[in-house]
């Protein structure tokens, strides 16, 4: 008999009605830790896992030894030792290692049992309580002094706190613009063999370039080490260098090798999953756990680089068959572990003695994706080093007594190696790939060159990039904090607590994450120190190896000399509410206007004539958008009030064009005693408040439109805009219009043609939204509506909506209630 326990089968509770009643009068209860012995955990089994706890102790009674299978880590061994403490089993306990997911893997461990790592044990329940006590400590005081729902953790602080201050950098940033030459040249007036070159150079001086100018002045650091060249100084040398004598005064040829990428951690496969199929860290290690199931990679949580010799063997006999054997390594090459790797797991890579080839793997889409980057990975290991050949050539004009400098740069590909399998890629946009070859022409020194143009190219500075997904990852295992295994939660978390959000592919923080990120900085700075985090998952190492006591660990940080209790209790009451709720933004120019987080979003105050006002900030503006100029112009328009483009045609009531906490949007009427629900509806996306006039705001305003009756069933079809677009709707059948559709003039017709177009999902359903994965538990979530209505989708699982919800508004927090609400019943 083979089952599975589905994960933890315990933990500390979640909330009070899990504590058990004779432990809820204890001082500690809400903790679930018994801080004042040993730090004892309270251990309860959660709702959900109940009937599978009954499940396996029903077969454990059949059962003539109990072979536990768990993952081989901390949180792995962790569960084995829970299963045994919960099953208390009577038969002969065996605990088996494996990581992937194969025959020849299984077989082997079926021969060599070991015992329960006690010490990877103390590991995790450490980690857990730690975890624990920072969030039940910190977070009702963030309740308290900002707004309810917030939340703090160890290494989830750490990670805002790196959003904020690169944040930070961007505000405080001021942009430089200097000049430079770029030149259209070749040999012997060949237009067809055209190279450029760029100005370095100007009278032996060099040019100044962006890393010269001071990020937070935007002026040169050292202005006489450098020549800074304006418009018009640009403009001016190049008419003067049209004229000029252009010769080759340098060649300087250097050959080079590049040795392949480490084999994939789970740190790296997260990095570049994100720079080059844009997928989340949730994301890869979702489809990255299905690889694993199917027997197609090894265990995908690991912070190790180690090869075993069976995946080297099976990675060298690959390259020789796929690519022949001047493409392998003359030797094998392993990386071995990672500095502070906890695990004995080997790398990333295919399962098996022999690595199923992507094209023959049947897979697609997402997972097809991910196998091919970790089978390219990992063959391009122990394949030969790629040599290049760079040539850098300096060009240089003289005329009268100005001599100038053009640099060309060439490169040449003359083995590419393992470049014919692999490429890492680069967290910087602009950066070329290795394999990209550029090609010279044979240059002679004192040879002369022919100028076909000269163009005078302007440039700006720019500020620190913002992290994506993959940098922060890159930066947290930089600094050591958390563990590769824990990325994926802890940014899926700071998007979920509302601390960060994506544009594109970057995270941006939010004005609540400004306001945290300055409380705890203020008063409790060890909480945002990455070198203090850092050394806590040392000592975490040190308690996996058995070489430190976690009990003297969780005291020294709980109630020690600067403990975490002890702080707390201290700086409670002298923090101000209204204090922590006031944003300090590096806003120049801000003459007393003020940004505050409150419970219903973020706002501005400022004064004009001795009255104070207050407005909200629109939703779509982030921190690093904000400028005194846009508060004040926020505040002017609060205080002359709305201005109307005209009176409806029907109703006679005044048209409004407005901006609101979620942007701008028409109103009809205002506001009043009698009317406290005016009619609004959005701007369509691409629209701006300046380009709605009155008659764009009454079409705006009939939304949603009466089409008109379905030819079929004699049902009114309507036009509509709700959360996720605009769409038709037809007896509560939801339908996306086309890019080329327009929501104010769509005809009947065409609203029966998209209506009548198939969808995924059960008979007769089509789905209005799809959210994205459940936040615990990965599983997709959709909006749905069916011949019964409106509905989610979770996994296998359809939950109707409760009666008069509005489906194409529901968002992803709605959904996770209705869905643990569906639990609960």
């Amino acid at each position: 008999m083979v089952d599975s326990s589905m994960g933890h089968i315990r933990d500390l509770p979640s909330s009070a009605k899990e504590i058990p009643a004779k432990y809820k009068k204890e001082p500690w209860a809400n903790l679930g830790i018994n801080v004042d012995d040993r730090y004892d955990p309270l251990y309860v089994v959660p709702a959900g896992k109940k009937k599978i706890v009954t499940k396996l102790k029903k077969e454990l009674k059949d059962a003539d030894e109990l072979i536990l299978a768990t993952d081989e880590d901390r949180e792995g061994e962790a569960i084995s030792w829970h299963l045994t403490e919960l099953l208390k089993p009577k038969v002969p306990v065996k605990r088996m290692v494996f990581r992937e997911i194969t025959e020849e893997a299984i077989k082997n461990a079926l021969e060599n049992f070991r015992d329960i790592d006690m010490n990877l044990v103390h590991a995790q329940e450490t980690r857990r309580i730690l975890d624990r006590l920072a969030g039940y400590t910190i977070s009702p005081l963030l309740w308290k002094k900002i707004a309810p729902g917030l939340s703090a953790g160890r290494v989830q602080s750490v990670a805002v706190g790196f959003l904020v201050a690169r944040e930070r950098e961007r505000m405080k940033f001021k942009s430089a613009t200097y000049f430079d030459l770029k030149a259209q040249l070749s040999k012997e007036k060949n237009k067809k063999n055209k190279f450029t070159g760029d100005l370095t150079h100007l009278n032996g001086k060099r040019l100044a370039s962006g890393k010269d100018f001071d990020e937070n002045t935007g002026k040169l650091k050292k202005p006489d080490s450098v020549v800074l060249l304006h418009k018009e100084d640009s403009e001016k040398l190049r008419d003067l260098l049209n004229e000029a004598e252009w010769t080759v005064t340098n060649i300087d040829v250097k050959t080079q090798k590049r040795n392949p990428a480490p084999p994939f951690i789970t740190s790296t496969l997260q990095q570049e999953a994100n720079r080059k199929f844009g997928f989340s860290a949730r994301d890869t290690m979702s489809i990255a756990q299905k690889l694993y199931e199917n027997g197609l990679i090894t265990y995908m949580r690991t912070d190790s680089m180690n090869l075993s010799s069976q995946a080297i063997n099976a990675a060298r006999n690959e390259v020789e068959k796929q690519y022949g054997e001047e493409y392998l390594f003359k030797r094998v090459r392993n990386y071995g572990k990672s500095k502070g790797a906890q695990e004995a797991h080997e790398a990333i890579r295919p399962a098996g003695s022999s690595f199923v080839h992507p094209e023959k793997s049947g897979l697609s889409g997402r997972q097809f994706k991910l196998y091919d980057l970790i089978w390219k990975r990992t063959i391009a290991t122990q394949m030969a080093e790629a040599k290049l050949e760079f040539t850098n050539v300096t060009i240089t004009a003289k005329k009268d007594d100005t001599e100038a400098d053009f640099r060309s740069g060439g490169k040449k590909i003359l083995f590419p190696g393992y470049f014919r399998a692999y490429v890492e890629g680069s967290d910087d946009p602009d950066a070329a790939l290795e394999n990209q070859e550029n090609f010279l022409p044979e240059m002679k020194m004192d040879e002369s060159i022919d100028l076909h143009d000269l163009e005078s190219i302007s440039h700006e500075t720019k500020p620190p990039a913002r992290y994506t997904e993959a940098t922060l990852v890159k930066e947290l295992e930089s600094r050591g904090v958390g563990r590769p295994s824990t990325y994926a939660t802890i940014i899926s978390t700071i998007q979920d607590r509302g601390y960060a959000q994506k544009d594109g592919n970057t995270l941006v923080p939010t004005y609540t994450a400004f306001a945290v990120t300055e409380l705890l900085e203020k008063h409790f700075p060890e909480i945002v120190d990455s070198k203090f985090t850092s050394s806590l998952e040392d000592k975490l190492d040190q308690i996996a190896n058995g070489k430190y006591d976690p009990v003297k660990y969780l005291d020294d940080y709980y109630k020690g000399k600067d403990g975490l209790k002890e702080k707390v209790d201290q700086r409670e009451d002298k923090i101000d509410p209204q204090e922590a709720r006031l944003l300090d933004l590096p806003i120049e120019g801000l003459n007393g206007m003020q940004v505050h987080v409150g419970r219903y979003g973020p706002y501005v105050k400022g004064e004009i004539d001795g009255e104070e006002v207050t407005t909200s900030l629109p939703v779509d503006l982030d921190p690093g958008e904000l400028s005194a100029k846009k508060i004040k112009e926020l505040i002017e328009a609060e205080k002359e009030g709305p201005i109307s483009v005209g009176n409806h045609p029907e109703t006679g009531e005044p048209i409004f064009v407005l901006s609101g906490r979620f942007g701008p949007y028409v109103q009809l009427g205002e506001v009043s005693d009698d009317n406290k629900k005016p009619k609004r509806v959005s701007l369509l996306k691409g629209m701006k408040p300046d380009d709605v006039d009155f008659d764009l705001a009454v079409s705006l305003l009939e939304l949603p439109r009466n089409l008109g009756e379905h030819p079929e069933t004699g049902k009114v079809v309507k036009a509509g805009v709700g959360r996720y677009g605009p769409y038709v709707v037809h007896d509560g059948n939801f339908k996306s219009l086309k890019k080329d559709d327009d929501v104010l003039s769509i005809e009947l017709d065409r609203a029966v043609e998209l209506l009548k177009e198939k969808s995924k999902g059960r008979k007769g359903s089509s789905t209005i939204a799809e959210l994205g994965d459940h936040p615990e538990t990965d599983k997709p979530v959709k909006v749905m509506t069916g011949r019964y209505g409106p509905y989610l989708k979770y996994g296998k699982k359809n939950i109707s909506l409760p009666k008069g919800t509005e489906p194409e508004k529901v968002s992803m927090g709605d959904a996770v209630r209705l869905i643990d609400e569906k639990g609960k019943k």
